[in-house]
């Protein structure tokens, strides 16, 4: 009788360690789970995308796409254009995403939180948050794609000095000649977008 008890006991005391044991696991496999998911949507959280119409302006046929992506940090923008003329055009931010006016004017001066003088973007003398610069489209036929990264941006981050949202891609004529101040002497505005979710 005494066996049969020590057997019995020592039965239920084996039951008892691996149904802990199995406790133990699962709170691992939960916890590596949880873990696994908060991962992804911090993931999720680093990259925002956003793409905006461009619409003729100042009698022009320029029309196109700009696309923008944030990802930890950087901004790309993809901006692709037809109806521009052969040659070199500027393109910009300007200050508002107002593309209301028939010549673009309503989007404001280059975008420039900073209050720094216009000029080549990373000049040491200063340069516009919006200055962009210039392009060169070889056949007016074809499609024209401009891509520009940088982390001095970002997509509605809040930040005054960097976030994007609300202002406006601007499409020049002319080329910047990265010294007339305020603007470069681009020409006039032949396309224009808004950056609005």
């Amino acid at each position: 009788m005494k066996k049969m008890k020590n057997s019995i006991l020592a039965l239920l005391l084996i039951f008892s360690v691996l149904s802990c044991k199995q406790e133990v696991k699962k709170t691992n496999t939960s916890d590596k789970d949880v873990f696994n998911t908060e991962q992804k949507q911090e993931t999720v959280q680093k990259m925002r995308s956003l793409t905006i119409a461009l619409s003729p302006k100042s009698n022009s046929t320029v029309t196109g796409t700009a696309k923008f992506v944030e990802t930890n940090g950087v901004v790309q923008m993809t901006a692709v254009m037809k109806g521009l003329s052969e040659g070199s055009h500027a393109i910009h931010i300007h200050k508002t995403g107002d593309c209301t006016s028939a010549d673009g004017k309503s989007a404001g001066g280059h975008w420039n939180p900073t209050a720094q003088p216009h000029g080549k973007w990373g000049a040491e003398t200063g340069y516009h948050k919006g200055d962009i610069g210039n392009f060169m489209v070889k056949n007016a036929a074809d499609d024209t794609t401009v891509e520009f990264s940088t982390d001095e941006w970002c997509i509605g981050c809040g930040d005054d000095t960097k976030d994007i949202l609300g202002k406006g891609v601007i499409v020049h004529q002319g080329v910047d000649d990265f010294t007339s101040q305020p603007s470069g002497a681009a020409g006039s505005r032949v396309s224009c977008g808004g950056i609005i979710e």
